[in-house]
């Protein structure tokens, strides 16, 4: 499995972006391509983290940027964590924290 990038989220875990899930989510978003920085520091230094209601393995890193396509403010990254490590389901562009 090749990856895109690994990082470490700010809770210390292991975060893997494959190119698989990369192409998934370009295929979505395409626009994202642009921010893979802003989706790295997301995952590190988040303004919130909040959990998926019916998983809480999954998580929704949210961070506020001012140079973002308007009207949106946050890069949106959710993760998934398996076995102590974590992969990115997805990444987008949210107008507010939800």
């Amino acid at each position: 499995m090749s990856m895109l990038f690994e990082i470490f989220d700010k809770n210390g875990k292991l975060i893997r972006l494959t190119n698989k899930q990369h192409s998934h989510m370009m295929d979505e978003h395409p626009y994202m391509h642009k921010y893979i920085e802003e989706i790295k520091e997301t995952l590190q230094k988040p303004d919130k983290i909040t959990s998926y209601s019916f998983d809480e393995n999954i998580k929704y890193f949210y961070k506020g940027y001012k140079h973002l396509d308007k009207p949106n403010k946050f890069v949106l990254v959710i993760a998934k964590y398996l076995n102590g490590e974590g992969y990115i389901i997805s990444s987008y562009l949210e107008t507010k924290i939800k």
